[in-house]
């Protein structure tokens, strides 16, 4: 029997280091946490000084018997699991569960970024202990989690239909995405114009190229409309273009660092679509060994971390790499330096090959194509980031535009506005380490903040050589039409970059609070952006009104910086705890509290009492709904001296209200019984049906319905919506603003299988406007609508990866769209603007010519 067990999280890793370590060692696999809280109580001793009570985790039982077996008669036990806190707390419980079978072993700690056998070796011959410290942190963070997760996601699950969890990360991660949706529905679009030239010089070089509009009168321009684009250009066309300026610059663009956990989530999501958890499981695979023909062998190196900072002999051996392959020119007289963030862990290192001179495409025969992605976008950014900056020249032209002389000299003369055009482009003088990575040295630079201008930045491909005071040939006047955008929703990697930015969450704890909220529905993704459920958005609307303070963006960040100084020995643990549980209880307390005046509640159910004709009893699929028992229940509830939450209180209010012609006192004295607070719909929803709504139900009773479709992990079923609509209404209860809205959309598409739809619209109040219809916003989007329709030759569609752009079939589907609904998106309406603009450059439309590059 082996004297010397080591004790690792997986089998692969297992197999990787057997492999270097050879016989005289027994290596194992945890399969990570052995120990964990109780998964159905809270498991903290509040009062005991926070004291976990940790148990052996249910499916690592027979795992944790075989490692004690392993583990007895044993001299030294090897704790080898990864570097971050949560594997020196797997490493803590490990030593807890195996000295009960060998208490005369010796435990020791190891610890490497790479598993290569120089590494490894060197962590095996230089042992050390476990960092106390650093469990303590991992042990406040997850009994932090716990309090807040079991305490508030019971609030959450009573006060909130359809939640079910909260969490300290994972609920200010919702509430980010939320503020972001927010922002995008109240944003309102700005019409903006863009204006420029066609222009060549007079003498060779000829090739047109084109200047936009930057300023007039020594402002940025702005041009807000078509009459004022009209009257712009109506003024420019009587003036000749002048080369005002040439700026000359030369840049030097420097490399940006090797990647950490955010921003290889980050380049992986943009540059190969994947999803954060699946850029962490490749990356686990890389890290822990791959077998390249002789056994396994660690390509990458640790992919949890914070740091910037790079080893000196990995530093060297880019070098030589880069020497070897692009030449001295490439090296920088000495290895770059970047810096971490304050809070970074400057002892690791960030994520980058084991050794640069395993060429990507030495590998992709040995690795999975995903896995040779990842490899080949992790060496190139580490190489990039070892070498020199690339050199690039920048010019920037500014064309005047010059006044026509006056007529006469007795003419009067009025103020002339000044109007002052550029043009910029980029030449790459000397690539540095775009050599590498294969980035352009040009390109536009854009925002996307949804501010006017935000195109007013873009470089053109090439810019002739010009001197000032050199008169240029006008060859056309281009416009386009813009409109501002709304900010983007975040996207899985931009979340992530958000979480970084503000301090929240550290590399280990990225993918998975995504994946949660995934888990939980509380947000959804389309077209690889976030958008947040109707639960997501109730969840976060009931903990920013009710824990604002606890789930506030800097107070999570505090507590992120107060379990890195318990890391750092600064602060003990549960001290830590306990100042922030002194905070949490009463905010708790409040939460839990309905908010309600003295007294109300009793008032109600007294009231209530004089109900004479309970509504009857309605049935939701398995579900019977009463009234009159529901009443019962509550009180019940309130004599056994229970308060009632929240939910409970509101839905009393609304059940009070459908009763009010039976008891008028609960109209006469409305605010006595705080039915004034019911919404609008909360009050509609007391009256019966509404007559319109039955009509058009009795006009789907005899479509025939699509089938059932499934959109991701959901299915939508016409026919189940519309027969449990009909249901509802033939209880007697009438339909909310929303659910008509949905029946309206179901009328409208299934509008042409009803015989005589057409005359019934109007009647049913199908053809009304919305937001678009009548407002300037509708006038500027039923003009675009008209332009598009003349266009008589559509561009062929166009194919992005598995994407298909027909620009024919998205104008007809939002044209549809308004058709129905009579409104569009901020997005949909730029995107339509910046479709008009293209077809009437290439003059496609009827009755005009194509142009001499068509």
């Amino acid at each position: 029997m082996a004297k010397q067990l080591v004790v690792v999280e997986s089998p692969a890793k297992a197999r990787t280091i057997n492999r270097i370590l050879g016989g005289a060692y027994t290596v194992r696999a945890s399969m990570g946490h052995v120990r964990d809280l109780p998964e159905r109580r809270l498991g903290v001793r509040i009062e005991d000084g926070f004291r976990p009570d940790y148990e052996t985790l249910p499916d690592r039982a027979k795992t944790v018997r075989e490692l004690q077996a392993a583990a007895r008669g044993v001299a030294s036990v090897y704790l080898a699991p990864d570097q971050d806190r949560e594997g020196e707390a797997i490493a803590w419980h490990l030593k807890a569960v195996l000295a009960e079978a060998e208490p005369k072993a010796r435990f020791v700690r190891v610890t490497y970024n790479e598993i290569t056998a120089p590494a490894i070796r060197r962590a095996f011959e230089q042992p050390g202990e476990i960092d106390e410290n650093k469990v303590n942190a991992q042990q406040a963070r997850r009994i932090l989690d716990r309090l807040v997760g079991y305490k508030v996601s019971k609030i959450v699950a009573r006060q909130v239909r359809g939640g079910s969890s909260a969490g300290r990360v994972q609920s200010v991660a919702l509430r980010l995405v939320c503020e972001r949706e927010a922002a995008i529905e109240g944003f309102t679009p700005e019409e903006y114009w863009l204006i420029g030239a066609r222009v060549a010089k007079q003498v060779d070089p000829r090739d047109p190229f084109e200047v936009r509009l930057a300023r007039i009168d020594g402002e940025k321009a702005h041009v807000g409309s078509s009459e004022a684009a009209a009257r712009v250009r109506k003024d420019l066309e009587k003036r000749d273009l002048r080369v005002a300026a040439v700026h000359r610059r030369e840049l030097r663009r420097r490399p940006m660092p090797p990647f950490i956990t955010s921003t290889l989530q980050q380049a992986a999501s943009s540059v190969c679509g994947f999803s954060p958890s699946r850029t962490m499981r490749i990356a686990q695979g890389l890290y822990e060994g791959v077998d390249l023909g002789s056994g396994p062998v660690g390509l990458i190196t640790y992919m949890r971390t914070d740091s910037v900072a790079i080893a000196a002999t990995a530093q060297e051996a880019a070098r030589a790499v880069i020497a070897g392959k692009f030449g001295a020119d490439y090296l920088p007289p000495k290895p770059p330096a970047y810096r971490s963030r304050a809070a970074a862990q400057e002892a690791h290192e960030a994520i980058r090959p084991t050794d640069p001179a395993r060429l990507p495409e030495d590998l992709a025969a040995r690795l999975t194509p995903e896995q040779a992605k990842l490899y080949r976008l992790i060496w190139q950014r580490f190489l990039a980031s070892q070498m020199a900056p690339a050199v690039i020249a920048r010019r920037t032209a500014e064309i005047e535009a010059v006044p026509p002389a006056p007529v006469a000299s007795d003419s009067p003369v009025g103020e002339v506005t000044a109007y002052l055009f550029r043009a910029t482009a980029s030449e790459v003088l000397f690539p540095g380490h775009l050599r590498v990575t294969g980035e352009g040295g040009k390109g536009p630079r854009r925002r996307d903040d949804g501010e006017r201008g935000a195109e007013t930045e873009e470089e053109i491909e090439a810019l002739p050589p010009l001197e000032p005071g050199e008169m240029l040939d006008l060859k056309e006047w281009t416009e386009a039409q813009k409109f501002t955008q709304p900010p983007a929703r975040y996207s899985e990697a931009s979340l992530v970059r958000a979480l970084e930015a503000n301090g929240i969450g550290r590399p280990s704890t990225y993918a998975q609070t995504l994946a949660t909220l995934q888990n939980r529905k509380y947000v959804a993704i389309e077209k690889r952006q976030l958008r947040p459920t109707e639960t997501g958005r109730a969840v976060n609307a009931f903990l920013t009104d009710r824990l604002d303070a606890l789930f506030n963006v800097r107070f999570t960040a505090e507590m992120e910086e107060d379990l890195d100084r318990v890391e750092r020995g600064e602060v003990e643990w549960t001290a830590m705890l306990a100042r922030f549980y002194e905070a949490f209880d009463p905010w708790l307390r409040a939460a839990r509290a309905a908010r309600v005046a003295p007294g109300q509640v009793d008032r109600l159910l007294a009231a209530l009492e004089g109900v004479r004709e309970w509504a009857p009893e309605r049935r939701r699929g398995k579900r019977v709904y009463s009234d009159r028992e529901f009443v019962a229940s509550l009180r019940a509830q309130v004599a056994e001296g229970k308060a009632l939450t929240e939910r409970q209180v509101d839905a009393l209010r609304k059940t009070a209200w459908r009763y009010r012609d039976q008891v008028p006192a609960l109209v006469e004295d409305a605010a006595g019984f705080g039915l004034d607070e019911l919404s609008e719909e909360d009050r509609k929803a007391g009256d019966p049906p509404r007559d319109e709504t039955k009509a058009k139900l009795e006009l789907l009773r005899s479509v025939e319905f699509d089938p059932p479709r499934t959109v991701r992990d959901r299915t939508y079923d016409d026919a189940a919506f519309v027969s449990s609509l009909r249901e509802q209404v033939e209880s007697g209860k009438r339909l909310s603003e929303r659910q008509v809205q949905t029946l309206d959309t179901l009328v409208q598409r299934y509008g042409p299988r009803i015989e005589g739809f057409a005359e019934m619209r109007e009647r049913l109040g199908l053809a009304s406007g919305t937001e678009g219809e009548g407002s300037a916003q509708g006038a500027a989007i039923e003009a675009l609508l008209r332009e598009l329709e003349a266009v008589t030759e559509w561009k062929p569609p166009v194919t992005k990866g598995k994407r298909v752009w027909n620009d024919r079939e998205f104008f007809e589907s939002l044209r549809e769209q308004y058709r129905v609904r009579r409104s569009l998106s901020p997005r949909q309406v730029a995107a339509l603007g910046r479709m008009a603009a293209r077809y009437r450059r290439g003059g496609s439309r009827r009755g005009e010519g194509k142009t001499a590059g068509d």
